[in-house]
């Protein structure tokens, strides 16, 4: 499997699936990088061919730009499980917003699809993404981008 074979290349532990036309996706996906100083996280957009591939694999809506997705160790996780996942992940300070973990699911993600139907209206939306240095370039898997 190509996709996996690119992470393992990387150095990634995981792949964190963002909307590549959303404008706090690419914020958030910018404060990943700046933070994941173990450089633990891959990127693809769910639009790019990667991100499609692997939202096939999992089973998962391919035309639901709505979501956050982590796939990592074989698993796909969703919203806010694969947000406070990443959180984890990064360690230090935002490791502890982990707790939240312990709120039921169907709160959790009440809050995060309240944030996702508005995310355009915080971030700003544009049909193409900005152009990525080639520090956050280099963090994407082969094909992550769409074009």
């Amino acid at each position: 499997m190509v996709m996996l074979q690119q992470q393992r290349r990387t150095g990634g532990e995981a792949i964190v699936l963002i909307d590549g036309e959303c404008h706090l996706c690419q914020h958030i996906t910018r404060y990943l990088i700046e933070h994941d100083k173990k450089r633990a996280f891959s990127f693809a957009t769910l639009q790019s061919a990667a991100g499609q591939r692997l939202l096939r694999q999992g089973g998962l809506n391919t035309d639901d730009w709505d979501s956050f997705v982590l796939y990592e160790n074989e698993r796909f996780y969703m919203n806010s499980g694969a947000a406070l996942r990443v959180l984890k992940g990064l360690g230090g300070w935002r490791s502890m917003l982990y707790a939240f973990i312990a709120v039921p699911a169907p709160l959790r993600d009440a809050v995060y699809r309240w944030v996702a139907r508005n995310r355009h209206r915080f971030g700003g939306g544009a049909p193409s993404c900005l152009m990525p240095t080639p520090e956050v370039l280099s963090r994407f898997v082969k094909d992550g981008i769409a074009s």
